[in-house]
């Protein structure tokens, strides 16, 4: 069984490891010491966790059927005559999508800006680090 350090915990779950901790005080994540007195976090509570966590964030009366949102500042947009490519940093990932130009254009996305990507995809590869 997969089990996270605090520091690990919080970078999975976009919040800081003051709010880790606060959670593990408070009972809402169940932790673990080790001999050293480090805590660990079990990756089934971990990931029973994330997803009351994103189960909560869910938009109300989203009518979308794209259920991946990421949520984050656009860093750059590059346009040419035809195509855009729109970069968005959401937490720690590098969110890229390929926009027509006149949809960038009509949005208005300028690096700075807050938009959300919405991922609908019938191909995703699982990597394990």
């Amino acid at each position: 069984m997969y089990k996270f350090k605090i520091g690990e915990a919080a970078q999975l779950l976009g919040v800081s490891t003051d709010t880790v901790r606060r959670w593990a005080d408070s009972g809402r994540l169940l932790t673990e010491r080790t001999e050293g007195g480090h805590r660990l976090i079990n990756g089934p509570d971990l990931a029973k966790l994330a997803q009351e966590i994103s189960d909560s964030n869910e938009q109300e009366g989203a009518t979308l059927s794209a259920r991946n949102r990421f949520t984050g500042l656009i860093t750059r947009v590059i346009a040419d005559g035809v195509m855009a490519q729109v970069e968005i940093q959401a937490g720690p990932h590098r969110v890229v999508s390929l926009i027509s130009a006149e949809a960038a254009k009509e949005l208005g996305l300028k690096p700075g800006a807050l938009a959300v990507a919405a991922i609908k995809a019938t191909n995703v590869v699982i990597e394990l680090p």
